[in-house]
């Protein structure tokens, strides 16, 4: 199955929707701000480029423009000389003089132009813990394995858990205090136990293993997880199975993998989760390996078919590892509805999550430790969130557009120039020195960080046709 069809027409109306619901929110913030602040809004537009139509309601026109790729607020000499929103109306790219307008955005005190520029990426991070919130209360997907009995699928020898001897398929009978933990038990307790030695037993062909184990993790409590001390959750009682390859460059796809691929082992080894399968490669080090794979052939007939193939190392949000480049049928999960304290508890944890790992990935932008061809352009985006309309239910789309207005919001307040984030530095610059910047070097800044933010636009764009057109159907 390919990852994206370009026959799928639906792709174009989804991404513009949930784009448009972002758009909004974010300019909503900046409007509410504005006119709470007391600032003229003269434009509240959707897109850029030429006027399709609108209202205009008390002096702000509200309007669609041609081009669905984001939008902005127009406020009252917001902007330098000669620098306009791209595609505004002229009667927009005025710098009127300070005049005594109460209307002005200049005449305003630099906190207030602050507090304008902020309220667009808080309405972003705002829209992110609403969604979330809303649907941990009444569609809260969890893994199924959590709350079954803790049995291992992988076990790294070299590990602090691997020492104590328990092997794949061994349950954990004891882990501290609790005895038949389930892996929801082993998860809230270990995150109380980090750095600390605890009596630990396992049933290893039929008998009880009693021994100890140190549960030491370099991470944050609220980000422990089993797997970084090398015991591996038995996540399902079947094998990993296919269901997409990215595209043909990965070392699944030129190993011969095939979409509904059934992996009965790796060498030796037999994996039920792709933690397990990822697990093995880092201890084997990228070494190569071969894979048993049960398919079914054109006559629907099954048969074994072993590949031979070499992992590559790529980037995973957990940093650099070792991998095949194939995305797996997901496991069970199992739904559950969470009290509003809780639904916003969890929203904000993994909001905070969400955020450490997008500002981890600009600061491995920065360092050179990851490409320019792991960030989304809107064709990426568009390719996201057709995948997610497409899976069953609400889930996979609400954590996607959170994700997408996380995005947005963080993005926004990169201190670049023409961004929110460039006019609250400038505010803060011209704070400290007690005097405003000389409009004509604003007036530079704001055209050279507009035509480096094109061309980086356009980079990125180039980058996700070259992934995806490819494998698109016509």
């Amino acid at each position: 199955m390919p990852l994206f069809q370009a026959s799928s027409l639906s792709a174009i109306p989804e991404f513009a929707l949930v784009l448009g619901i972002m758009v909004v929110v974010h300019e909503a913030g900046h409007f509410i701000a504005a006119k709470l602040c007391g600032v003229r809004v003269e434009a509240f537009a959707i897109g850029f480029g030429k006027r399709l139509f609108g209202i205009v309601h008390d002096g702000t026109d509200y309007c669609v423009n041609l081009i669905p790729l984001g939008g902005y607020v127009k406020m009252t000499n917001e902007l330098p000389d000669g620098l306009a929103v791209p595609g505004s109306d002229p009667v927009h790219r005025r710098n009127a003089p300070h005049n005594g307008d109460p209307g002005d955005f200049q005449n305003h005190p630099r906190w207030q132009r602050t507090v304008i520029a902020l309220a667009g990426p808080v309405a972003n991070f705002i829209l992110a813990f609403v969604l979330l919130t809303g649907l941990y209360m009444f569609d809260n997907e969890v893994p199924a394995y959590f709350t079954r009995a803790a049995v291992a699928d992988y076990v790294s020898a070299s590990s602090a858990v691997g020492k104590t001897g328990i092997q794949a398929g061994d349950r954990v009978v004891l882990f501290d205090n609790q005895k038949d933990p389930t892996w929801s038990d082993m998860e809230q307790r270990g995150q109380l136990d980090m750095g600390q030695t605890v009596p630990f037993a396992y049933l290893h062909n039929g008998s009880v293993v009693s021994t100890r184990l140190l549960v030491d993790s370099k991470t944050k409590p609220e980000d422990f997880e089993f797997e970084k001390l090398g015991l591996v959750p038995l996540e399902q009682n079947t094998p990993v199975q296919v269901a997409e390859l990215p595209d043909g460059t990965t070392a699944a796809a030129r190993a011969g993998f095939h979409p509904g691929d059934v992996m009965e082992s790796i060498d030796d080894q037999h994996p039920h989760s792709v933690g397990a399968l990822l697990a093995y490669l880092q201890d084997r080090a990228g070494k190569p390996a071969v894979v048993t794979m049960r398919r079914k052939d054109a006559a629907g007939q099954t048969q074994m078919v072993n590949l031979p193939i070499t992992p590559v190392m790529g980037d995973t949000q957990r940093g650099k590892a070792w991998l095949l480049g194939f995305r797996p049928v997901p496991p069970p999960v199992q739904v559950q509805r969470l009290s509003l304290a809780k639904a916003a508890e969890t929203s904000w944890t993994d909001n905070v999550k969400n955020s450490r790992l997008i500002f981890d990935v600009l600061r491995r932008l920065v360092t050179r430790q990851v490409s320019v061809k792991s960030l989304s352009s809107p064709v990426g985006m568009a390719v996201q969130v057709h995948e997610a309309f497409s899976l069953q239910g609400y889930f996979p789309l609400i954590m996607t557009m959170a994700m997408i207005s996380l995005n947005l919001g963080i993005f926004n307040l990169l201190p670049i120039p023409i961004l929110d984030g460039g006019m609250i530095l400038f505010l803060a610059i011209e704070s400290l020195i007690r005097r405003d910047l000389n409009q004509a070097v604003k007036e530079r800044v704001y055209q050279v960080a507009f035509v480096c933010l094109v061309l980086f636009a356009a980079v990125v764009i180039f980058n996700d046709l070259t992934k995806y057109l490819p494998h698109m159907k016509t």
